[in-house]
């Protein structure tokens, strides 16, 4: 009785891995499936070809996609001053000591021109300019404008000087224009050394 059980069980088993297999193949005569990137992509056509063909464009185009993103040669732009060195940073399991003189601490407002770098709910330290060779191209400083309340914080993008002297050009990183004027150095209040998320 066992016997008879065992060798049913193996004649059905033979039949359906040999239907499978027919099955299989019969299909794979009209469509292929591929898996790219973790999605299935089932090309219907009779051409294997084809089907390879859209696989090295694909290819191609992640590669492309890849090079793009870590470009070889990307722009230079201006970064802030070097404020804080290495050894003036401490970090302990439960603080963080930053060795600066005359630190200030300061919060944003939300109005978007420095985005990402920073925005409401981002708090920063700065330190106060002793003179204008303080203050850097790439440097995101704290002034007084003539043409707005308050003060704003923008990014320097250009340090020169006029018949009047010293005098920088400011811009937000995520405006499209500089701001309006020349900012003279008795205009800037803080230069910004750190910024915490």
């Amino acid at each position: 009785m066992f016997n008879k059980l065992f060798l049913v069980f193996i004649v059905v088993f033979l039949l359906g891995w040999l239907a499978n297999s027919i099955y299989g193949y019969l299909i794979s005569e009209k469509s292929c499936s591929y898996e790219i990137n973790n999605k299935s992509i089932i090309t219907m056509n009779n051409s294997k070809e084809k089907n390879l063909n859209y696989i090295e464009k694909t290819k191609k185009e992640k590669l492309s996609f890849t090079e793009n993103i870590f470009d070889k040669n990307p722009t230079e732009r201006p970064s802030p001053y070097d404020w804080i060195k290495e050894n003036q940073i401490h970090v302990y399991n439960n603080k963080v000591v930053i060795d600066i003189k005359n630190p200030e601490w300061a919060t944003f407002t939300d109005t978007n021109s420095m985005d990402p770098i920073f925005d409401y709910g981002s708090h920063a330290i700065e330190i106060i300019p002793k003179g204008p060779e303080d203050i850097h191209v790439g440097d995101i400083v704290s002034y007084k404008s003539k043409y707005a309340d308050g003060i704003i914080v923008h990014r320097v993008i250009k340090v020169s000087e006029d018949e009047k002297g010293w005098y920088a050009i400011l811009k937000g990183d995520n405006n499209k224009n500089p701001d309006p004027g020349k900012i003279r150095f008795n205009q800037i209040e803080r230069i910004l050394v750190a910024i915490i998320y």
